[in-house]
């Protein structure tokens, strides 16, 4: 009889029925269909599959004594997962009544459900044998694509679901060096305790490295320093309490709070001297009459810290990073006049943060609550 024949990969040959025989047998005709994929697209048989399950449509050529023709599609609307549930449960269940009492829907649903995803793929779903529905050889050859669909979508609503609950997703934050390695550790440790899928990048660097990261939306949140504004980043500022920190059993312990005049004869770690506090710190020294000893200049307070743990000097601090240091033999004591060093939370004006990046922004500020400077202080 007469055959039409599709090359396919690996040199294999389909044979099918002539065109008008095609019409007349909905399942040749999904044959040739997938025959069309393979000779045309090259496609493997899981690809073909997938692309019925999900409702792509596929206009394909087929050959009849020389003469082409162009296909109709196969699937006549996309299908829906609660066809694709429907399916599922009848065939694990063998019944209507079954599936319905498993989906949660009545018996007329569940049918109707079936009658339409039959309608759509084109072949019969169910055989009745001794009084049950037994899945027909091409429902079983799709069952493990189905199965891995709906599986699928049980895993979006899953992270759907944790990311409404803040319990997933993932953030990027920007920061100063000294918080990459002192408080910021601590805060994280915390927000990650009850949200097992939420992952976060942490990258330390420089104040205006961390504006430029900002402006070009490369990270959801910054924490800097004396952020004087941009168009387009969105600012918080905090005033944190300052403290004069030096090595425990240094004469400073005395003192209940130091002033400029106390550390007239100390020699004064600092930060540079292009920053505004520092350039605050001199205004003070500077209404005192005292002349601001430098000794050592550098960039973070964990790095004085460091070097006043070490006795080589003193310095005037964020009580914030003078904390992290308390059971490594540092001392503090509040410095006088009223010093704060200013953080600065700073995020992309036009990108809009996730809903667990807020919270954590949230979070990192009520961190600070211990520390932050008020009236009170003054």
């Amino acid at each position: 009889n007469a055959v039409v024949t599709a090359r396919a990969p690996r040199n294999c040959l389909f044979m099918i029925p002539p065109m008008h025989q095609i019409d007349a047998f909905t399942n040749t005709k999904r044959m040739a269909h997938l025959v069309g994929l393979l000779s045309q697209r090259r496609y493997r048989w899981q690809n073909i599959i997938q692309d019925l399950i999900i409702g792509k449509k596929h206009n394909i050529i087929l050959y009849d004594g020389g003469t082409q023709r162009k296909s109709e599609p196969i699937m006549s609307q996309i299908l829906r997962i609660r066809q694709l549930e429907a399916l599922m449960a009848v065939t694990t269940s063998g019944s209507v009544t079954g599936a319905a009492a498993e989906l949660g829907v009545s018996q007329p649903a569940v049918s109707r459900l079936l009658s339409d995803l039959e309608k759509s793929l084109g072949f019969r779903l169910f055989d009745r044998r001794k009084g049950r529905l037994v899945p027909t050889q091409e429902v079983r050859y799709l069952q493990p694509s189905v199965e891995r669909v709906l599986e699928l979508m049980n895993q979006i609503s899953d992270v759907s679901q944790d990311i409404t609950q803040r319990k997933a997703g993932h953030i990027r934050v920007a920061c100063l060096p000294g918080f990459a390695t002192s408080h910021l550790p601590s805060v994280v440790a915390k927000f990650l305790e009850d949200r097992p899928g939420v992952t976060l990048t942490i990258e330390p660097d420089r104040p205006e490295r961390i504006l430029e990261w900002m402006i070009g939306e490369q990270y959801d949140f910054g924490i800097t320093d004396s952020f004087n504004g941009h168009p387009a980043v969105e600012s918080r500022n905090i005033d944190v309490r300052t403290v004069c920190v030096f090595p425990a059993g240094h004469e400073l312990e005395d003192f209940t709070e130091v002033t400029p005049a106390d550390l007239a004869n100390q020699k004064i770690i600092h930060s540079r001297r292009d920053s505004a506090f520092f350039i605050r710190l001199s205004k003070a020294f500077q209404s005192a009459n005292v002349e601001l000893n430098s000794h050592i200049e550098v960039r973070q307070f964990t790095a004085a810290c460091e070097l006043a743990v070490k006795g080589v000097g003193v310095s005037v601090v964020s009580e914030l990073d003078a904390v992290q240091y308390s059971e490594r033999g540092l001392s503090y004591r509040p410095f006088h006049p009223f010093l704060p060093h200013t953080l600065s939370m700073v995020r992309p004006i036009l990108k809009q943060p996730s809903l667990v990046t807020l919270e954590f922004i949230e979070q990192f500020i009520e961190s600070l609550s211990p520390f932050r400077a008020d009236s009170g202080s003054r």
